[in-house]
């Protein structure tokens, strides 16, 4: 009773019902965040990232989705296999076109394969693979990856013949901190001096903060926001993933999901710092400021989020990828996971054994890591392998 539909636009199914599967809440999954990408150019054809989006519908409606891309590159992924590419060709074959699921432009974990709550979630989720695995090979495509997935898929794509990876990003726990000084409590001593040093020097310096939802801020703001930064895009020789475009319609439809913090000196705008949030998890995601300001990077990006956190009874803050800075302010390692089905079986055994040894530097990484956390030892109990299973 149920067929399978690639679709070249996400606008091409209902957004009621792409919303009513399991997305579990997370902003960047939902519908508007996907065609907001679609409408304002971020993704498409001439942009590398040509939807692909494979439902499964039955009689009811959409029993299940991958949200999926054609790739002719690997930007914007931050799951990086430019040395696979690489490797293809040097030995005469082509990488690209290969097909990526995830939320373009986010490393955010979150579910992939999407099922409908009222079916059989597990055996929807085998179809789904099986026919992006059949959709795959009738498009020579040299591989799929799906990035930044969660249980219970990992092991459902493991069966299915996907390698698995998985690297480390930096989270913050909320372990009913009622208040930020609560937080700053279980830090030991030095940490937390640093940690009020830090925020003492943004406060002294008279910079002040309003946190702004979607309803807040108009079009002009989003301009200066957007500004702020697009500016460390250009700093790095970059330009902007998105556009200002693009956050004034998220800003419209979802209104309650988006937030900023905007940092002012007098009545001017200095800086701003972009998060998403689900009902229960911050994502950090964009920041930018006019001039280089002491500590203030560390306020906007991770402090103002902590307390935005407590405040607002979110359990984990996500701030986005790599950075080590964040340990001694709070942030914890915690593993993020992708699967990856490639064609040719020579690739195949060599990429798993390179994800082998990669496994093993990881975890080494992160034990160490997780030896450098603030927190104080009567406070730690088992939080130091908190965000192992993240």
């Amino acid at each position: 009773m149920m067929q399978a539909r690639v679709l070249d636009s996400i606008e091409s199914v209902p957004a009621k019902q792409w919303n009513a599967l399991d997305i579990g809440g997370n902003p960047f999954l939902r519908h508007e965040f996907l065609a907001a990408l679609e409408r304002t150019g971020r993704v498409g054809p001439d942009a590398g990232w040509a939807p692909e989006h494979l439902v499964i519908e039955d009689p009811a409606g959409i029993a299940g989705a991958i949200p999926l891309y054609r790739k002719h590159h690997s930007w914007g992924e931050f799951v990086f296999d430019w040395s696979w590419a690489q490797a293809y060709h040097q030995a005469g074959l082509p990488y690209y076109p290969k097909l990526v699921s995830m939320a373009p432009f986010s490393p955010v974990p979150g579910a992939r394969l999407l099922a409908r709550p009222d079916g059989d979630a597990p055996a929807i989720r085998r179809v789904l693979i099986d026919t992006v695995i059949e959709h795959a090979r009738s498009q020579a495509c040299s591989s799929i990856h799906v990035l930044f997935t969660m249980q219970p898929e990992l092991q459902l794509l493991l069966q299915a013949g996907f390698l698995l990876r998985h690297d480390c990003q930096f989270h913050w726990h909320n372990r009913g901190y009622r208040t930020f000084e609560d937080f700053l409590a279980t830090f030991r001593a030095e940490k937390r001096k640093k940690a009020l040093r830090e925020r003492r020097r943004v406060r002294e310096s008279g910079i002040e903060f309003r946190t702004l939802h979607g309803q807040d801020i108009d079009a002009a703001l989003w301009r200066t926001v957007f500004a702020f930064s697009a500016s460390t895009f250009q700093a790095r020789g970059h330009e902007h993933y998105l556009s200002v475009e693009f956050f004034e319609r998220i800003a419209c439809e979802l209104p309650d999901s988006i937030m900023v913090k905007l940092a002012s000196y007098g009545d001017r705008p200095i800086a701003a710092a972009i998060f998403l949030r689900s009902q229960d998890t911050l994502y950090g995601r964009y920041w930018g400021a006019a001039a280089d300001f002491h500590s203030l990077h560390f306020e906007a990006c991770y402090y103002q989020g902590i307390e935005y956190c407590i405040e607002h009874g979110l359990q984990r803050f996500e701030p986005g990828t790599q950075g080590e800075h964040k340990v001694p302010r709070g942030f914890e390692p915690a593993h993020t996971w992708s699967a990856h089905w490639i064609a040719d079986p020579r690739f195949r055994r060599a990429i798993d054994r390179y994800l082998a040894q990669e496994r093993i530097a990881i975890d080494e990484y992160m034990a160490s890591v997780r030896d450098h956390t603030p927190y104080r030892h009567d406070y730690r109990g088992d939080w130091a392998t908190a965000g192992v299973s993240s």
